[in-house]
């Protein structure tokens, strides 16, 4: 028993000494390739187990033919573990240079492709996270060309209706001035309507700025649906008269909902305005409301004849009118934006789709108030 530990203790003597120098070394080499730090720990368990063998053979004063026997043995193994530490080292090596080179080209913007090289489990594990990261980042990257693109059409499309109404009130005071105006009363008419449509676009643009901007305060309290959406069709009905659209309510439900009501009387006056704009006359403009397991959905349909199937992924475009022309009523495109942001700030959702004669603008609401704020997004518009 005494000579077990007299062993033990030269064997653990030779391996510290050993594995303090190989932690030394590490140290050292710690910044170096992963092939070098493989070779140094490989070294460190052949030097240990060599130390401790010689220091038990000398203790035990072996005869030189068997201390060489032993001595040549350990050397063997000590280089094929070498050796073999050498080749996972370069096999390590070659894998993370093919990903360095694959995670250079997502950096360039080309997108990620994960390395076809045989590769550790763990660079492997990288090598898919940079593949979901490179999708995501092509993802935000073309959401923000879109948004870009949405943003110069909208400075363009703003700037266009901003001139045209500017330009007319212009032309009308100097005519004014000069006394030369064959109606000073519709003069007047005239530049009272450009000016309560310039208010209205700038109210519009404050609005959807708040939105993006994510600083809209909403203050939701519990009422019925029926009263938002009776709201909402007595300040809509003036237009709807002179423009000889009927508005219906019959499928409404005296449901109960927690929203922010001055908020959602402007989605539902602005899903309003739009379809009895794109209704034509002696049409119908049909609201409706109902409960949906923890949801209330609430819908306007129109009569515009439906929107073609490439155009309704881009309805909720902001400044996106459906419509080439920048005239009235399709103005700068902002209304349906403002639906969609008031919408998502109450963690809701706003939709449209084809039905027969027209189309239907869907606001689906949690019954029970759950605020978020507003993200950025392309909003929307009128179709």
């Amino acid at each position: 028993m005494n000579d077990l530990l007299l062993i033990a203790l030269y064997a653990g003597f030779g391996a510290t000494a050993a594995g303090v120098l190989g932690a030394l070394a590490l140290r050292a080499l710690r910044r170096r390739s992963v092939a070098v730090s493989l070779t140094v720990l490989t070294g460190v368990g052949v030097a240990a187990m060599l130390a401790g063998t010689l220091s038990v053979c000398w203790a035990m004063f072996l005869n030189k033919h068997d201390l060489g026997v032993v001595t040549t043995v350990l050397a063997v193994a000590a280089v094929a573990a070498t050796a073999t530490a050498l080749l996972l080292g370069r096999w390590v090596t070659a894998g993370h240079r093919a990903l360095e080179r694959s995670a250079r080209a997502l950096g360039a913007g080309a997108g990620f492709t994960a390395p076809a090289v045989a590769m550790p489990a763990e660079l492997a594990s990288l090598a898919r996270s940079l593949t979901e990261a490179g999708a995501r980042l092509a993802t935000a990257r073309e959401r923000e060309a879109a948004l870009e693109a949405s943003r110069r059409e909208l400075v363009a499309w703003i700037s266009h209706d901003l001139r045209s109404p500017l330009a007319g009130l212009r032309a009308m005071a100097e005519a004014l001035e000069d006394g030369v105006a064959p109606d000073p009363a519709r003069y007047h008419r005239q530049i009272r309507s450009d000016v309560e449509r310039l208010s209205g676009m700038v109210g519009d643009l404050f609005e959807l700025s708040r939105i993006q901007a994510g600083s809209l305060t909403l203050s939701p309290t519990r009422m019925s649906v029926y009263d938002l959406i009776s709201d909402a069709i007595a300040g809509a009905w003036p237009l709807a008269a002179e423009r000889g659209v009927r508005l219906a309510d019959d499928g409404v439900e005296p449901v109960p909902i927690e929203v922010d009501s001055r908020e959602m009387t402007r989605v539902l006056a602005n899903l309003l305005v739009n379809a009895i704009h794109r209704t034509p006359a002696d049409g119908t403009v049909a609201v409706a409301a109902r409960r949906h397991e923890d949801a209330v959905v609430l819908s306007v349909t129109d009569g515009c004849g439906g929107i073609a199937a490439e155009a309704l992924p881009r309805v909720f475009d902001t400044g996106w009118s459906g419509d080439d022309a920048r005239t009235p009523p399709s103005g700068a495109g902002l209304g349906l934006a403002i639906v969609r942001g008031i919408v998502e700030a109450h963690s809701g959702r706003a939709s449209v789709r084809n039905v027969p004669g027209g189309c239907r603008f869907e606001v689906t609401l949690p019954a029970r108030a759950r605020v978020q704020a507003a993200p950025w997004r392309s909003a929307p518009s009128p179709h």
